[in-house]
């Protein structure tokens, strides 16, 4: 790297800042503080009613790239990228690959590219294998620079995913990332050793000084049981309501929060007024992190209980499980892809089949016995996280992959034509239905 072009990452991310994604916002903060200067591109403006605290140590600047799918604008952002000498013959080479992409797609690369060269980006880095790494992939032809990007659940294992789309991208990556062991032995299992030779393992970290330990003996008269996450199939909240039901039917009381929004949660409100538990179960709706940290000191035992998707959906490893076992409170959690890295069943908490409601009743049942060690459990689980999640950690192995890509030159595979044929969104001389041309 020369000496007047400093190293700078450029973070491409479908949407920034978002609630759900802490890891992100996590890991940017990791990078600044070991030193590394950070753009962020968002490709979509942020929807969500609440924030972070955290967002606000972000140092880094935020430029939202506009889209319009429109092929006037389209062609006016061809037109500003051509006027740039060192870009007219990139954009002349890569007709193939910009005609293949989505009218969005394209629009916002050529954006991307243009604003890597204004900010002096040295490296583009993509999260998600998805519509964000579509667009770093086709900025990084445009512009010579190196890309990569980590893949995390649904942009692996979501019945949509195109597996000639994800290997092109694994291949043409200066490096991809990966946050488990799991998703790497299936990549490589599923893609071959070809396309998966510069797959790196890379955990998503936590800033564990913001998630202090404390041990617990104690139970509360009524236990506390706390679920967080979106309310979607994969999370399995369904079954959390089903354990408090069945509980009680044995004449043992205990309560649930439910911490999170989405899709499902009328139909969890009306089996909780089903089964008449409206005084034991409460869906508290989205908080923070900050919130979420408090609720885990507070409850006395936290549950997972994961499904797979009826579209192939499954979590990969989600933020909220480590911080919960950083915290000391004790996990029972549901098998799906990476979980069994982290709980450990006997050793750092409970692990029951995926699905399997009777085994979730009696590992909590476990869990919620006087005469079980927890703490033994939670020590193990605490000391785990902080050998194998360490944000700081982690953003160095982060920095030591992007500052090697300065030396690589690695070949790119083009989008085949016959791409073009299947179905998919390409440049049209008139715009979707319900979108302005500009």
């Amino acid at each position: 790297m020369s000496a007047d072009r400093p190293h700078r990452i450029a973070y491409v991310l479908k949407m920034y800042p978002r609630f759900s994604e802490t890891f992100i916002v996590s890991e940017i903060l990791a990078r600044e503080a070991a030193g590394e200067e950070i753009v962020i591109f968002s490709l979509r403006p942020p929807i969500d009613a609440r924030f972070h605290p955290e967002l606000a140590r972000v140092q880094a600047p935020v430029i939202q790239v506009g889209r319009s799918s429109s092929p006037r604008r389209l062609w006016e952002r061809w037109g500003a990228a051509m006027a740039d000498p060192e870009l007219a013959g990139s954009v002349s080479a890569q007709l193939h690959e910009l005609v293949g992409a989505g009218v969005d797609d394209a629009e916002q690369a050529l954006t991307v590219a243009m604003l890597a060269r204004e900010h002096g980006v040295t490296h583009l880095h993509a999260h998600f294998a998805s519509m964000a790494t579509t667009v770093a992939r086709l900025a990084a032809l445009l512009t010579d620079l190196p890309y990569s990007f980590t893949a995390h659940a649904k942009d692996i294992f979501h019945r949509d995913v195109e597996d000639e789309d994800l290997a092109r991208k694994l291949r043409d990556a200066d490096h991809a990332v990966t946050i488990s062991e799991y998703n790497r032995s299936h990549l490589r299992s599923r893609f071959g050793a070809r396309d998966t030779d510069r797959l790196e393992l890379v955990r998503n970290g936590l800033e564990l000084e913001r998630f202090p330990y404390r041990g617990r003996t104690d139970l509360a008269e009524v236990p506390l049981l706390l679920g967080v996450g979106r309310l979607v199939e994969k999370k399995g909240f369904d079954q959390l309501i089903d354990v408090v039901h069945a509980l009680r039917e044995e004449g043992r009381e205990v309560r649930a929060e439910i911490v999170g929004d989405g899709p499902l949660r009328e139909e969890l409100a009306a089996r909780i007024d089903e089964l008449g538990l409206q005084q034991q179960v409460r869906l508290l709706g989205p908080r923070t992190q900050e919130e979420v940290r408090h609720l885990l000191e507070e409850a006395d035992l936290f549950v997972a209980p994961f499904v797979i998707g009826a579209d192939g959906n499954a979590d990969g490893l989600p933020t909220v499980l480590l911080e919960a076992m950083a915290t000391g409170i004790p996990c029972v959690a549901a098998s799906v892809t990476a979980v069994g890295e982290v709980i450990l069943d006997g050793r750092t908490g409970w692990l029951v089949p995926t699905g399997d409601t009777a085994a979730l009743v009696g590992a909590v049942r476990e869990a919620l016995d006087p005469a079980t060690d927890r703490q033994a459990l939670t020590d193990a689980a605490r000391e785990l996280v902080t050998a194998e999640y360490d944000s700081r950690s982690q953003s160095l192995r982060l920095r030591a992959l992007a500052e090697r890509s300065a030396h690589r030159t690695i070949r790119t595979e083009p989008i085949e034509l016959s791409a073009l044929q299947r179905g998919e969104q390409t440049l049209r001389p008139t715009a979707p239905a319900g979108r302005t041309l500009s």
